[in-house]
């Protein structure tokens, strides 16, 4: 059965300090078209920009999830969107005058509550769900991390959390509807250890801590003292007992608090993939950075799949962007290693070029005598070098830079290439390029049939 969209029927704001910048911000929500998504908007900033929230807007996940685009910015962003992912609402405009959004409690509660203080309307389109066809991971080993999304008919998400603690130790939530959400995930408050109470502080983070929008952990005895000195610096003096390890005199919402609003900030990061998906996530130790690590592999398999219907096809009669003086002004490759023969087409965010196999090239005696296969490195290196020329396409005196890669992932090779065969190449940007570092989904063809494909991620280094 299809779902309509869903946006609010009134606008509603709040008001309340930013956890970290301790700023005071009016937050707005206004109703939005369909197909609008979820966006930011800094009213304070001249020109009132946009930020989109999609995870190739994401730059800091140390202390929350942060959104940049252009000279715009946005900071702990997941419980405002967490509240509308899971209240089912498709599209939103979140007017905020300030850098931060508002701490508000803790966790998606108060923004649940203005939601429906606001109303839900359904709108003339349906939900554009993505559905998870085939598992989708991140991992790293080193912290224990590992976040998979398998295929399902519907978005539940269960979560475990291990932090090594006698007080705080193995917990477990779950999600099975998301129409659960209100009732057993919102209000589940953020959490933090007594112990990075002060040096948070020092370094200029939660200016807007109280004590009373965090559930705030207690891993061992301490003089009463001491509490006294950091509840006085959060402004939450005559703290004078805690129990079961948590430091304030509120109890907890639920016995596994911690391990919900965990699930919480991973709804709240997954919503950045831009659709709500269909699909079961098993989340073991998640926080902010391989949240919004697993919504940028599922964004850039949905690219994926967008871009195979779009076959590039050679065209002889259309002149070509770029000929092989021009490459050569671009590329450091020569003889007998220069892979690229034309470029047909560029933009900001791909590159179409073509690699024309001939007998005479020397490999093909080698690679095979009785059967001449064009050598799959040196597929790569076709795709790798049109990738290239996408990449110092987008730098200012591209002659004084290379790429580099670092990585290749997933590369698969599906069909042989043999002499005679021209070969087309697609390099798409899967998000933009920061800090010299360039991650693109690269795929080649011989006529409609698709080769190879793969992505390439490398750094973009001044020569020397």
């Amino acid at each position: 059965m299809s779902e309509k969209q869903r946006t609010l029927a009134n606008e509603v704001s709040l008001n309340g300090k930013g956890l970290h910048s301790g700023i005071e911000v009016i937050v707005t929500f206004k109703p939005a078209p369909p197909n609008h998504g979820y966006k930011f908007c800094r009213t304070d900033l001249p020109g009132a920009p946009v930020i989109d929230a999609i995870a190739d807007n994401v730059t800091e996940t140390s202390r929350g999830t942060t959104l940049v685009q252009g000279e715009a910015s946005v900071a702990t962003i997941e419980h405002v969107l967490a509240a509308f992912a899971g209240m089912r609402v498709d599209n939103a405009l979140i007017e905020i005058n300030g850098p931060e959004a508002p701490i508000m409690g803790g966790s998606s509660r108060m923004f649940v509550e203005a939601i429906k203080k606001a109303g839900i309307v359904e709108q003339d389109a349906e939900r554009n769900y993505y559905v998870i066809k085939e598992k989708i991971a991140f991992s790293d080993e080193e912290h224990g991390v590992d976040l998979i999304v398998y295929p399902d008919d519907h978005f539940s998400a269960h979560v475990l959390i291990d932090y090594n603690s006698k007080i705080l130790g193995n917990q477990y939530a779950i999600l099975d509807q998301i129409d659960d959400f209100e009732k057993e995930i919102a209000g589940s408050r953020t959490f933090v250890f007594f112990h990075e109470l002060e040096p948070l502080f020092r370094v200029g983070l939660i200016k807007g801590g109280d004590l009373e929008n965090a559930v705030v952990i207690l891993e061992r005895e301490v003089e009463q003292e001491e509490i006294d000195r950091i509840a006085t610096m959060f402004n939450k003096p005559g703290i004078t007992e805690h129990h079961a390890g948590v430091l304030n005199n509120t109890k907890l919402r639920y016995p596994n608090e911690p391990a919900r609003h965990k699930l919480l900030d991973l709804i709240g990061d997954l919503s950045l993939v831009g659709q709500p998906i269909k699909g079961r996530v098993v989340a073991t130790r998640p926080g902010h950075y391989s949240n919004t690590r697993l919504a940028r592999l599922i964004r850039q398999q949905i690219k994926r799949q967008t871009t195979k219907k779009e076959i590039p096809l050679l065209d002889t009669t259309k002149p070509a962007a770029m000929d092989i003086q021009q490459i050569k002004k671009l590329l450091p490759h020569r003889y007998p290693f220069l892979m690229v023969d034309r470029i047909l087409e560029i933009t900001k965010n791909h590159v179409i070029g073509i690699k024309n196999t001939t007998y005479n090239e020397a490999f093909f005696q080698g690679h095979f005598e009785q059967e001449h296969v064009f050598p799959g490195v040196l597929l790569v290196e076709t795709m790798a070098q049109v990738g290239g020329i996408l990449v110092l396409g987008n730098v200012d005196e591209p002659e004084r830079y290379s790429t580099y890669f670092l990585k290749i992932d997933r590369m698969k090779f599906k069909h042989k290439v043999i002499p005679g065969d021209t070969i087309v190449v697609r390099a798409d940007l899967s998000e933009p390029i920061r800090r010299n570092i360039v991650i693109m989904y690269c795929q080649a063809f011989v006529g409609e049939k698709l080769v190879a494909e793969g992505e390439m991620t490398a750094q973009v280094i001044k020569n020397k």
